[in-house]
């Protein structure tokens, strides 16, 4: 399962997505800051699966449709911090899809994740991220799962990959940073946090016109999640 997450910095980079694709063929692209008003319903070999409608800048996600059949779809509202309470600039921070891989023959989950900007504390953020993972238990339960996106986390990774771990999660980091746009924020923002996935490769992409530089995440499922029971596919 090849995933790329891509913080589009206010819809910048959206022209972007069609050499990401030609590139990488990726089976799942997870957007963040799209302007959900002006996503085309394809982009090369991808198909939009949903946007959120909540907030102008939001989430996306675009499937390949040769490989993932989408099954249900849905859009969450987490703990807003006193930036989102003030400046509303999103409602929804997370895009949850569970699909069903038609090359294996499974349902699985892929999410895209916005965590509140760098005015919030980490706290606040572990608290979306912790809220994030519980729905999307309740979307597909025990699904392998990846959730990618902007964690707007740039110190104290030990401890946030600790707290993901104690909720039956691993965490992620790319080869190397994603984001150097500011001196003293530089580093890895965007992650990838998983269960019922072995992380081949998290790779750094290129830089582009976003402040942030893409991610390609490699997933393989592991042998506890191969070994569960096949679903019946209805096209």
């Amino acid at each position: 399962m090849l995933a790329i997450s891509y913080n589009l910095r206010k819809h910048r980079a959206i022209s972007e997505l069609a050499a990401l694709d030609e590139r990488y063929s990726p089976d799942v692209v997870c957007l963040q800051e799209a302007d959900t008003a002006d996503l085309a319903e394809d982009v090369g070999r991808l198909q939009l699966a949903h946007s959120t409608t909540g907030n102008r800048l939001g989430l996306a996600i675009y499937y390949r449709p040769d490989r993932l059949l989408p099954r249900s779809i849905r859009a969450f509202a987490l703990k807003k911090s006193l930036h989102d309470r003030l400046l509303r600039p999103a409602h929804e921070r997370l895009l949850g899809a569970k699909f069903v891989d038609l090359e294996h023959q499974r349902e699985l989950i892929v999410a895209s994740f916005h965590a509140a900007p760098l005015t919030a504390l980490n706290s606040l953020r572990r608290h979306q991220i912790r809220s994030a993972l519980g729905e999307l238990q309740f979307l597909g339960p025990g699904l392998p799962t990846l959730m990618v996106g902007d964690y707007n986390y740039p110190v104290f990774k030990e401890n946030l990959a600790e707290k993901v771990r104690e909720s039956g999660y691993e965490l992620t980091l790319s080869d190397s940073r994603t984001y150097t746009r500011y001196k003293f924020f530089r580093g890895h923002f965007d992650l990838a946090t998983s269960a019922g996935f072995e992380m081949k490769r998290v790779e750094t992409l290129p830089r582009g016109s976003s402040d942030h530089l893409p991610i390609l995440v490699d997933a393989h499922y592991t042998d506890a999640s191969a070994e569960a029971a096949e679903i019946d596919v209805v096209i």
